[in-house]
């Protein structure tokens, strides 16, 4: 069974899980984390301090022999708020690269909320529930709204623990200014989502991260929902904010269930929660002991076995991204379903000859269902528009190099071919402009089996024959007739001869 390691380098701290695959599930090997603070200065000037980055940087090397010592299959590692907004963090990239091979991922806000409601989903029963995640990080905090198992809402706060101590805490304990300049800022974030949370109707709140970890300790201590422990009441938390917000850091770090360095920024970490709860008419939260982390393993384990329940919930979330896509950029839904119909049929029927990666029939896909989003900035140059829109949208469950080949394959539906000299493909790694092309010729002859945009080929039957020519029969959807359909076919021989070395014919049947 696989062995995978997922790495989540916070503003606040930097975590390790390795997990193996066993029966579909997965089971925890090892855990590791520390907390750096490598967002901390950046909130102040806008740079990673080197000191915070050498102190990471060790960290990140014993996650390494951790990896190494479990003989993991795959590593995958990101990174956060910090690195995000960090002018320095290219440097800081270089450096990791340089000491452990690892390639650091930059994710979005958005990102990051999607892999936790993964992790969520993987761990936690609500895939029928209502329900509100909040995840409070170092930097930034994500609100996702899932309805039955789906993302129906997310949004990505800049109200992280470590940025608002930063900003606003200047006192120990902070004067009453200073908390009321920082209770404005958050209130004004949350009332961004406020009600679209109200009208969500949710059932249930979970709660992930070192702050809810922290408050939901405390409730135990005092007594609070003793049945269920990590239940904590909306009352709660404002009895601890004002509590937390009394005393010096001394004192905080002698609670009970709050760390020495989580003492530090728990006082804006209960603030958001205060605020959140309060705007948000959100009666208690759950904590669970999930994150960033899990999604990461859930998404390695979908990747690696495309028959798990997590494979499913992945490709539901990628096809309701990519729906939502090209509602938002007014694409002719009916006609790009139909040329996706015909883009798969070709992936699979053509195997054989295209000898494409698994995965590029989920990216052709996603380029077959986008192809003409560019149309929702200017028709004239719609196909470069096309190109910009997908590699800079947020389409969740597909990486940034993942969209540029989604949107390199989309760009070249129209006059322009690929080549080599092209901007668009000197942007990919050397094999993947190979697989371009050839998922190119897929498309466009998806696209030129409906030239006339009104589904005239009712039936597709494909043939490859043993002198490896490759013949298509059309049978056409009555009353139409195809012969706009097999004119356009005859346009893309010369490429598809070109790309595949092989004769490609085309007749009504």
């Amino acid at each position: 069974m696989p062995t995978f390691a997922a790495v989540d380098i916070g503003s606040n701290s930097v975590r390790l899980k390795i997990a193996n695959v066993v029966h579909g599930r997965l089971e925890t090997l090892h855990e590791d984390r520390e907390v750096t603070r490598l967002g901390e200065s950046v909130f102040a000037n806008g740079a990673l301090d080197p000191q915070a980055m050498a102190h990471t940087l060790r960290v990140l090397r014993r996650f390494h022999r951790a990896a190494l010592t479990h003989g993991t299959d795959r590593v995958r590692v990101v990174a956060t708020s910090a690195l995000r907004d960090a002018r320095n963090s290219r440097a800081f990239l270089d450096w990791v690269r340089t000491a452990t091979g690892w390639k650091v991922e930059v994710i979005s806000g958005l990102e990051e909320g999607r892999l936790i409601h993964l992790g969520v989903l993987s761990a936690a029963r609500i895939a029928k529930r209502r329900a509100l995640l909040v995840d409070l990080g170092g930097g930034s905090c994500e609100l996702t709204l899932s309805i039955s198992g789906h993302i129906a809402d997310m949004v990505s706060l800049p109200i992280g623990a470590v940025r608002l101590t930063q900003t606003f805490l200047h006192h120990d304990p902070p004067w009453r200014t200073e908390l009321e300049q920082m209770r404005g800022v958050i209130q004004r974030e949350v009332s961004r989502i406020r009600k679209r949370i109200i009208d969500a109707k949710l059932q249930i709140t979970i709660a992930t991260s070192g702050t809810p970890a922290a408050l939901s300790g405390l409730a135990k201590l005092r007594g609070y929902d003793e049945s269920k422990p990590q239940t904590v009441p909306r009352a709660a938390v404002a009895s601890q904010l004002e509590s937390l917000s009394k005393r010096n850091l001394a004192q905080r770090r002698a609670m009970p269930g709050i760390g020495p360095r989580r003492a530090e920024i728990i006082i804006a970490g209960a603030m958001v929660f205060a605020e959140l709860m309060q705007l948000c008419k959100l009666r208690s939260f759950r904590y669970l002991p999930l994150g960033l982390r899990d999604g990461l393993l859930a998404q390695m384990m979908a990747d690696y076995n495309a028959s798990t329940v997590m494979r499913e919930r992945v490709e539901s979330e990628r096809h309701d991204a990519l729906l939502a896509a090209a509602k938002h950029y007014g694409a002719d839904l009916q006609f790009a379903q139909r040329i996706r119909d015909l883009t798969l049929q070709l992936f699979r029927r053509l195997r054989s000859v295209h000898r494409l990666p698994p995965e590029y029939e989920d990216w052709l896909e996603a380029a077959a269902m986008l192809h003409e989003v560019g149309a929702y900035i200017n028709r004239s140059g719609r196909r470069r528009h096309t190109y910009y829109v997908i590699s800079h949208s947020e389409i969740f469950g597909y990486t940034p190099l993942q969209r540029r080949i989604i949107a390199a394959t989309a760009r070249y539906v129209g006059k322009s071919l690929p080549s080599p000299s092209d901007q668009v493909m000197r942007a990919l790694p050397g094999i993947e402009q190979i697989h371009v092309a050839k998922a190119v010729a897929l498309l466009r002859l998806a696209r030129a089996l409906d030239q006339g945009r009104r589904a005239a080929v009712g039936e597709l039957k494909v043939r490859v024959h043993q002198d490896g020519r490759v013949r298509l029969r059309l049978k056409p959807h009555p009353p139409e007739g195809i012969e706009l359909e097999l004119w356009a076919v005859q346009q893309e021989k010369n490429y598809f001869e070109t790309v595949f070395g092989r004769e490609l014919l085309a007749e009504a049947c």
